[in-house]
This record gives structure tokens, sequence and C-alpha cells, in this order.
């Protein structure tokens, strides 16, 4: 990677002036908005003008161009000093920043990617650098474009475990194309943070971590320039510059002082005074422009190769979904170039393991650090990337945040968590997802797939690739039996009649294993002469609210749903569709804590089995 010419005096000075001008754009813009948070942007000023103006190299014209340096603010409530600094670069007018959270502007109290030059949403701390690995790993290892990543973090976000877990891969993948910058200005929300002003604790636990770390003083421009090319020229490894700084840098009566998190300037005397204080230091833009990608060479485009070719399964025999996730991942990622698959070291059960065989140069092991897994899988969407992340169903509730998060970066993300429900087993209740699809339902824009056999697996994975948005797959432990032929299609807010006759008194809408116990219970009751519709749901959301009105409508406007899941899953989602329309659903669903135990004894212990089903619908017709 090329290293920038000497930095002279001249420089300096032009870039100390641009810290000052963009405290000033920073205490302008919220003092306008009445709210967010100046201070922090003061302490974080000369590290970003130095950034963008004399380290990164981008075409701010084209924010999607592969050759641009990436800059992700992880700590987000420093979002004025951020738009401050794309405006400063001609990204839009700075007049622009007084609309700071407004309503309808671009420019949110917190970064997100409705503004072309953020790549993801930030705000929730202690995830911005989880995202820059991924967009590092996107650059290092799939287009191999020679750019940086650069990632500014605060010291309070430090606490937070998903930096270290983002770190420690960082430093597994070395990950020489990734440049943190820690902003340690020794004040949280609510007190002075867990080492003050003490940056060399945080220098030596990123080197601890495998980084190359040094420790600056922040505001001292020389510094930060120097630090910045001695951060460009490492391999090998991740850098990182811990600067040591000043929380209101730059006015006297907010400098270093508590209680000044998150308040803006008063309008009129307070604001006029902490702009004069800061201007009579120098606070021009002085022509800076941030570098040219001139000299870079761009990726290859990526496109689809092939047409998705479906896998032969028979008729009856039993494959679990997970397997059947596995190979569909595999045949997916041989069609499209841009499938890209993580894992939390559970590939060998999630059956990742067949990606990784077939596109070993497409797979990247995050091990147990599912917070971190979904931030890089966020930041490989980023870039253009369709990721497929796996772990136990269960295990993604630790990284629910980051699939929030992701949803307000309007991310391309997709998920799988497999083992769910008491049909695992023997493992009992630590391992039992009963949370998952009421969890992903909640979800802003997501879509919710729970394939029951392998053939709708296979269709849940094609149609998770192909469609724009978050996508969560559940899959199951137990084998399951083939029940759709290779003609059957499937599509994302359709359900499927899997029995069906004009006698039927009663709908039963089952997913994953549960359809084949409504499928035992139909037998079952068939003997006895009485009909009941079973529903395969499928697309848990959107929910196929058509085909269920119509079912419960010819079944005497009666549904009984059955889930291997708590509250919240396809019987509140069945209900949410039919019940405005005078039918009536019962739950069978697991609604005690559960334990270990084989399969079907927990089926039937918690009241989602054949039997539980059969003596529900005879109740009902009773």
């Amino acid at each position: 990677m090329e290293k920038p010419s000497a930095v002279n005096r001249s420089l300096i000075q032009s870039l100390e002036s641009m810290g000052n001008k963009l405290r000033v754009d920073s205490i302008i813009a919220t003092s306008e908005a009445g709210s967010g948070h100046p201070t922090t942007c003061m302490s974080a000023a000369d590290l970003a003008a130095a950034v963008f103006f004399n380290a990164m190299r981008y075409d701010v014209a084209d924010p999607k161009n592969p050759c641009n340096d990436r800059f992700v603010m992880s700590k987000g409530h420093a979002a004025p000093l951020l738009y401050a600094a794309w405006a400063e670069a001609g990204a839009f007018p700075v007049a622009d920043l007084k609309t700071l959270r407004e309503f309808g502007s671009l420019l949110e109290g917190h970064p997100t990617p409705r503004l072309a030059w953020v790549e993801v949403a930030t705000g929730s701390l202690g995830q911005g650098l989880s995202n820059g690995v991924g967009i590092a790993i996107n650059s290092k290892f799939l287009d191999k474009t020679d750019n940086r990543v650069f990632v500014m973090m605060g010291d309070g976000e430090a606490a937070e475990g998903s930096v270290w877990e983002a770190a420690e891969i960082a430093a597994h993948y070395k990950l020489d194309n990734l440049i943190g910058i820690l902003d340690v200005n020794g004040l949280g929300q609510s007190q002075r943070t867990m080492y003050g002003h003490d940056a060399e604790v945080y220098r030596r636990r990123f080197e601890a971590f495998g980084w190359h770390a040094v420790v600056i003083d922040g505001h001292n421009m020389e510094q930060i320039t120097s630090a910045l090319d001695e951060a460009m020229s490492v391999t090998g490894r991740p850098a990182i510059i811990v600067a040591a700084t000043m929380k209101g840098k730059g006015v006297s009566f907010v400098e270093d002082k508590e209680g000044w998190h998150g308040k803006a300037f008063k309008k009129g005397e307070e604001t006029d005074r902490a702009v004069s204080e800061i201007e009579a230091k120098g606070a021009n833009a002085n022509g800076l422009k941030m570098r040219s990608t001139e000299g870079r060479a761009r990726p290859q485009e990526t496109r689809p190769s092939a047409q998705f070719t479906p896998a032969e399964y028979k008729l009856s025999e039993s494959i679990a979904t997970r397997e059947a996730y596995g190979d569909a991942l595999a045949r997916v990622g041989a069609a499209n170039p841009l499938v890209v698959a993580l894992d939390g070291d559970t590939k060998n059960s999630t059956f990742a393991e067949k990606f990784t065989k077939a596109h070993a140069d497409r797979f990247f092991e995050c091990f147990i650090a599912e917070q971190n897994m979904v931030g890089v899988a966020c930041g490989l969407a980023a870039m253009g990337k369709i990721p497929f992340a796996s772990t136990f169903a269960c295990f993604l509730t630790r990284a629910y945040d980051q699939i929030r998060m992701a949803a307000i970066s309007q991310s391309n993300l997709k998920l799988c968590g497999s083992h769910a429900g008491v049909s695992i087993g023997e493992d009992g209740p630590s391992q039992m997802a009963l949370e998952d699809l009421a969890m992903m339902r909640a979800i802003e824009t997501s879509t919710v797939l729970y394939p029951s056999d392998a053939v709708s697996a296979e269709h849940a994975v094609r149609l998770a690739a192909a469609h724009q948005g978050i996508v969560y797959i559940r899959t199951s432990r137990p084998k399951t039996p083939v029940i759709y032929s290779s003609t059957d299609d499937f599509a994302i807010g359709r359900a499927r009649v899997v029995r069906e006759s004009s006698n039927d008194r009663i709908t039963v809408v089952g997913g994953g294993v549960t359809l084949f116990e409504a499928l035992k219970a139909y037998d079952q009751l068939k003997a006895d002469g009485i009909m009941i519709r079973v529903v395969d749901i499928f697309s848990v959301k959107p929910v196929d609210s058509d085909a269920l009105r119509t079912a419960g409508h010819e079944t005497g406007d009666l549904i009984v749903t059955v889930e291997d899941h708590s509250m919240g899953g396809i019987g509140d989602a069945v209900a949410e569709a039919v019940s405005p329309d005078g039918i009536r659903v019962h739950q069978l669903l697991v609604r005690e804590l559960p334990r270990s135990g084989k399969p079907e004894e927990l089926l039937a212990a918690y009241g989602i089995d054949a039997g539980a089903i059969v003596r529900l619908v005879r109740s009902l017709l009773s």
C-alpha cells in the first residue's frame, strides 16, 4: 500500500485549522438542532481532520467506488462531526448541517446509510469495529482492493465485549488494512470512564490482542499525522492509534468537564462564546480536499455466474433441514459469487461446513463470538456481498442488538438459526431456541422463513439469497421426511396447503417438526372420520394472510396453530392475520420451561405433538 508524502508545516497548520472548523460546524449544527453531542465531536475533531484530509483516499462524488478508503464512526453520537467532515469534503453543502436531526433530513441523530457516505448505522456502541472488520475482510480477501478501513471509537465503548471480539478476529485474519482510532477523552455519559485518560491501558490491551498500537496526544497534529503514517505502513496485523484527548476541546467552560454529555450549547450567547473561542485559534478549511483514489485499480465486477441447480431429493427420505441448508448454501454459492458464509464454530452442526468445502475462499470462521459475527456480516453486506451467518438459533439472541442495528443499516443480511425448539432433545433448555421466531419477526423489514423438509429448506436459502434485506431461516435438528417434489414452488409470503378436502372442519397450521405432527394427527383423525386441513406456514413473516383467511373461513372459522416455540411465533403471526376476520385461533406452543429428554417425549410433554393436536381438535368440535 502507498504511503502519503511527508507532512510539512503548512499542511499541519491547515489540518489544525480544519479540526477547529469541524468543531465549529458541530457546535452550530447541534445548537441549531437544540440537541446532540457537541463535546464528544470536539474531542475527536483533530483526529477526523487528519484522517479525512490527509490519510484517506476517496472519490467524494462516488461514495460506492470500491477503490475508496472507508470510514466507520463507531461512536455514533459524534454524528455531527462525521457530517461536518463530509460536508467540508464536498459531499453536500455545509449549510445543510443546520438540518441536523430534523424529520426528513439525511443527517439523523446517529449515522445511518440513508446518507450515501455512511457505510453502516452506528449509535449502539461497541459495534463499529466489527463492521469495520467485515469491510476490511471484503477488501483484503474478496475484492482484493488496495484500500484501508478507518474506525473511530470512543473509550467508553471499549467496555463492550463486542469490541474485543472484533479485535481478536481482526488480528486472526491479519487485517493490516484496518486502522482503529480510539478517542480517549476520559468522560462517559454519567461519569468518568473506567480508566479516565490512561491511554496506555488501552494500548497494552490492543497490543495483547495482536494489534500494532501507539499512544499519542490526540490534539497534536504532528503526532496524529505521524501515527497515521505509521499505521498505514504496518503489515501483517491491524493497527490502532490510541489518542488521549479532552472532551469539549477548545472551549474553556466545557473542556474536560462532567455534565456536558449530550447537551447542545444554547443558541445565542453560549454558542457565540464557544465559537469565538475556537475561531480565535483559526478555523478555516483552507481549501483542503480529500486525497484522490487515482492509481488504484478497481476490482473486477462480480455477478451471478450460473443458474441455481437444485438437489434431487427423493420423497419420504429423511433429511434434517439444517443439513439441506448446508447443501443449498453451497449450491447458491456456486451460482452467485457474491454469496459468502460465516459461522460461529458450529459449522459441523449448522452444516455451513458444506459451503466451506465448496468455497473456502468465501468462508470466514468467526468462532464463538456471535455478536461480532453478525457485525462482520453487516460490514460485508455494506460492501455488496450476500452474507449468510449461521449458528444455533439460541445463540443469536446474544447478537440481537447487532441484528437490530443491521436493520437500521438496511443490511442485506441472511441469518440461519439451527437446533430450534424442544425437539433438539437431550441437550436441554439452554440450547433450545424458543423465542427466535418472535425475536426475528420484531425486526423491522425482516423476512422469516421456516422450512419443514429438505426441498423447502433449499428454497428458503435460494429465496433468501435473492431477496434484498434481512432474512432469517429457522432450521431443525431432527431428520424429517421429504414431502415436496423438486417441481414444487415456494415464495416469500406464501404458505402451502399440504392436506385438504371439501369436508375439512378445522385448519391446523404448523412449521418445521410440528408440521409432521399435524400430518400424524391428520391420519389419526381421518381414521375416525374427522377431516382437517393441514397448512405448512413456511413464511412466518410476511405471513400468507389470504391463504390463511381462505382456509379458516372454509373450515368453520377455526384454526389451530402448533409450534415448537413459545409465544410470539407462528400462533401470533396467524392470529394477527385472521382474527380481524372473525376466525378463532387456538395456539399449541411451549408454555413452560422445558427440560432434557428425548425429542418425542418433549413434544408430548409440552403439548405440541400429534396427540395434543388430536385432543384439541376433538375438544373444539365437541
